[in-house]
């Protein structure tokens, strides 16, 4: 299985539900660095991923968590451009103005 797959050129996606703890989070991390500005990751995983939320704040990406059900939580996550500058907010209300690109 690869460590993610690409849909339309812009598009990561990394299905996290069955890995065990650090993965997850090691598998994204190692996306996130071969992203482009613009490109975005999904990452499919079983509940919030708090921790990965907090990293993304303080490392210049924002997320926006877009299904959440039981057992299931989607989020992706981009790179804000470096003149925008990272915040503690929460990123429901950081990343309503800083979208990521369209496809």
């Amino acid at each position: 299985m690869p460590l993610f797959q690409t849909f339309g050129g812009d598009m990561k996606v990394i299905d996290a539900r069955n890995m065990p703890p650090p993965e997850p989070f090691e598998r994204v991390l190692e996306a996130l660095g071969e992203l482009q500005l613009g490109d975005k990751l999904k990452l499919i995983v079983p509940h919030e991923p708090a921790p990965l939320f907090r990293f993304l704040l303080r490392n210049n990406y924002a997320y926006r968590v877009e299904n959440v059900a039981q057992g299931h939580c989607e989020v992706v996550m981009w790179e804000l451009p470096a003149e925008v500058a990272p915040d503690d907010s929460p990123s429901e209300t950081r990343d309503a103005d800083k979208s990521p690109p369209d496809n």
